[in-house]
């Protein structure tokens, strides 16, 4: 009985990747935190998360292939593609800036929306299903993806953050990188050596702390996700005008939407124009965390608004 139970539940293929892809994820995240004792990046990880990605990425189109509509007509499908933006967004991340951490902190988020996906949500909402008359637009594609791909960016950067509170904790410590992630200043002389050749002076390399690199990198990413979540809110608000004859109509959606979008410019303003950095603007990047998680997974839950996929209260 057990074997003819997952001999049905493995035919579906798009149940396949999506099982395969928490595997993948699942032997990577203890890598993910051992790689961390180690201070450098592990390629076991990498290579992980990249298959991953690619088995999301191709359950995603396999999805679109099979309901001929992009796939973000339930809770099921937005996680799917939330995971999978996490796994690139650890990927570029990691290729750009090396660090352990950022699989550390991407990992889990990809790995528990795949979770909550496959095993949390009830059948009804996994189910591919038609798109309401309002949601038969080509801006679907353009706002949805976008924002997935702004929380996806903003969770990572934010999770950062909170390694930057966490590991530490009871040492105090002066980053010194501005905003853009260029040196900012250098402590005393020890780094100026002459060059007794061409009688010249030089500043010699300076190594920064895993403090200073993750406050770097939590900065980089928050920044991408602002900005690409500035375009999701209006395009959004465009196409809502199209469907709706509104531009704004403060649903619940909209409205959470927007107190994320306030709670990172308080980011980026206290850090450009203030020179908040390290502790500070971890504490404001953190508290971003529970306002993602009632925007997306909150509103959704309730089953309120026009933006809602609805679960305990839908009828």
């Amino acid at each position: 009985m057990t074997l003819s139970f997952l001999q049905s539940y493995l035919s579906d293929p798009v149940i396949s990747l999506g099982l395969a892809a928490f595997f993948f994820l699942l032997i990577a995240l203890p890598f993910s935190f051992w790689a961390v004792g180690g201070n450098t990046c592990s390629s076991t990880v990498t290579t992980l998360v990249v298959l991953s990605n690619f088995a999301l990425a191709s359950l995603l189109v396999l999805r679109w292939w099979q309901s001929s509509h992009f796939p973000i007509s339930n809770l099921y499908e937005s996680l799917i593609f939330l995971a999978w933006a996490c796994t690139l967004s650890q990927i570029l991340l990691e290729r750009s800036f090396p660090s352990p951490f950022v699989s550390a902190a991407a990992t889990p988020i990809a790995l528990l929306c795949i979770s909550f996906a496959s095993f949390a949500l009830p059948d009804r909402l996994q189910e591919a299903s038609p798109l309401v008359p309002a949601l038969r637009s080509s801006w679907l594609v353009m706002h949805v993806s976008v924002v997935m791909c702004s929380y996806a960016a903003l969770l990572v950067g934010s999770l950062l953050s909170v390694i930057v509170l966490v590991i530490d904790r009871r040492q105090d410590f002066e980053i010194r990188t501005s905003s853009i992630g260029t040196g900012g200043y250098r402590k005393n002389n020890d780094q100026i050596i002459i060059d007794e050749k061409s009688n010249t002076l030089k500043l010699s390399p300076i190594s920064f702390s895993r403090i200073e690199q993750l406050d770097s990198l939590s900065y980089r990413s928050i920044t991408v996700g602002f900005l690409l979540l500035t375009l999701g809110l209006v395009s959004g608000a465009i196409w809502a005008n199209e469907a709706w004859g509104s531009w704004w109509s403060w649903d619940p959606k909209e409205t959470w939407a927007l107190i994320c979008w306030l709670v990172y410019a308080s980011y980026l303003h206290t850090r450009l124009s203030r020179g908040w950095q390290g502790r500070k603007s971890a504490i404001v990047s953190s508290a971003g965390l529970i306002v993602i998680a009632i925007c997306y997974i909150g509103v959704n839950l309730l089953g309120v608004g026009l933006h809602s996929y609805g679960w305990f209260f839908s009828s």
